[in-house]
């Protein structure tokens, strides 16, 4: 069964289409519409600006300006402060203190009394010396005068043997009178003898009793006193410690224990800073003097005693007392610094090198990116390999490896410079390198992507 459908000719239909009139409805759908077209524009546009926004954060890197100045080395070590000559006063003899007449912090003189130790078995002793000199003195007399008798009994026998003929005396008789007389100068050497014995033992007694009188040694400051009036003194083997006088403390040393690992830095007449716990906020001058070369072991710990002179013209400093001291072993001035930062980045290691995968902004997802293995983004460029091209300002592979360098940004891509190290402290290290110079930004690390 065949159906018939209404026919309507090109002719009608334009005219209904001329003849249609658009309606109030129609024009507000086609101002909704023309609104939603005008807010996807704008959210495609704030999406394309992030994403460019999170692709430059991407390969952003932080870095710092290098910068001239001056650094310095130091070695810190610790010790205590002591005089430059200190003296220890005991007494060698055993007795009762009869009087003190100095006290701690009392300025003395090169010998001046301190204390007396009263011994009365030296008295005694002395006494008997002196009577023992007096009898010695008299031998010697009476054997001068003995001496003087044999040889004027001698002289008349020999001039008698003379005017006899020598008949008269006999010869033995003469012989006798000889040996008296050398019998009598032998008796006058032994008498002398006998007197310098005396005199000597008398010497000795006057001396050891001269050591019950404590008298300083040295011109100083009384540093300790452990001796009262009336306090018995027993010396055994040893003296005891009664005084300790210390030389002018206007000068004084610093004693410090220096590591194993820093004592090849350390040398003489270096210059140091010392710290002390009485004065925190005053910082001494001191110079190195004597660096040991025997050393000390303190816990398995090896360490080197070297001395520091201090001169302490206001005695603020005090034996005894602890010190850090900065030894100055380098310093060197108007150099080029770069942070330690920089000479430790590397886009290759760590964290720096490593790209962090964030998701793929809305024109990443709309636009595909080249092939794999075809080509690399500017910002993950590596660094070159082999050797450089001829005319090229980059080093070749094996020179980076082979000395430290830092790294700059040419056209957004990181370039290495091989620089050689100098020294470093505070964070910053000293480079040099003919193609760094003030003022150059070299890399610290890559920035993080922000969220």
């Amino acid at each position: 069964m065949e159906s018939t459908k209404p026919k309507t000719s090109s002719h009608d239909l334009s005219k209904v289409i001329a003849s249609a009139k658009p309606s109030g409805r129609s024009r507000w759908i086609r101002r909704v519409i023309v609104l939603v077209l005008m807010v996807a524009a704008a959210v495609s546009f704030v999406l394309l600006k992030k994403g460019e926004e999170n692709a430059s954060a991407e390969g952003a890197y932080l870095t710092e300006a290098v910068r001239r100045g001056n650094i310095e080395l130091t070695v810190t070590a610790t010790g205590n402060l002591e005089p430059t000559n200190e003296v220890t006063i005991g007494s060698e003899l055993s007795g009762t203190a009869a009087e003190v007449l100095v006290d701690v912090n009392d300025q003395v003189t090169v010998g001046q009394k301190l204390a007396r130790i009263e011994v009365r078995r030296l008295a005694q002793e002395i006494n008997q010396s002196r009577a023992a000199l007096l009898a010695a003195e008299a031998t010697v007399e009476q054997v001068e005068a003995t001496l003087a008798e044999h040889r004027a009994t001698l002289g008349r026998q020999e001039e008698l043997h003379q005017l006899s003929n020598g008949r008269m005396p006999s010869q033995a008789d003469l012989n006798t009178a000889r040996a008296a007389v050398t019998r009598s100068e032998a008796d006058l050497t032994a008498a002398k003898a006998s007197v310098e014995q005396a005199r000597a033992g008398l010497e000795a007694n006057e001396e050891e009793q001269s050591k019950s009188v404590l008298k300083s040694p040295i011109n100083g400051i009384v540093l300790s006193r452990s001796l009262e009036p009336g306090q018995t003194v027993a010396a055994s083997f040893e003296a005891p410690e009664l005084f300790v006088v210390a030389e002018d403390l206007k000068k004084m040393k610093l004693e410090v224990a220096v590591a194993e690992a820093d004592i090849g830095r350390v040398e003489e007449k270096q210059a140091a800073t010392f710290t002390v716990d009485a004065w925190p906020s005053r910082s001494y001058s001191a110079t190195v003097t004597r660096v040991s070369y025997g050393s000390e072991v303190t816990d398995n710990v090896v360490t080197y005693a070297t001395e520091l002179e201090v001169l302490n013209e206001d005695l603020s400093l005090r034996p005894g007392m602890t010190a850090t001291a900065d030894i100055r072993v380098a310093q060197h001035k108007d150099v080029l610094l770069v942070p330690d930062a920089a000479l430790r980045f590397d886009p290759m290691k760590g964290s720096d090198s490593t790209s962090v995968s964030k998701e793929k902004s809305f024109m990443d997802r709309l636009i595909p990116g080249p092939p794999r293995g075809r080509g690399r983004p500017a910002g993950d460029a590596q660094p070159p390999t082999g050797n450089a091209p001829a005319g090229s300002d980059l080093p070749s592979q094996r020179e980076i490896e082979e000395q430290a360098k830092v790294w700059t940004l040419k056209d957004g891509i990181p370039v290495p410079i091989p620089v050689e190290v100098g020294l470093s402290e505070g964070g910053f290290t000293e480079v040099s390198a003919d193609t760094l110079s003030e003022g150059l930004s070299v890399i610290v690390r890559k920035q993080a992507p922000r969220s």
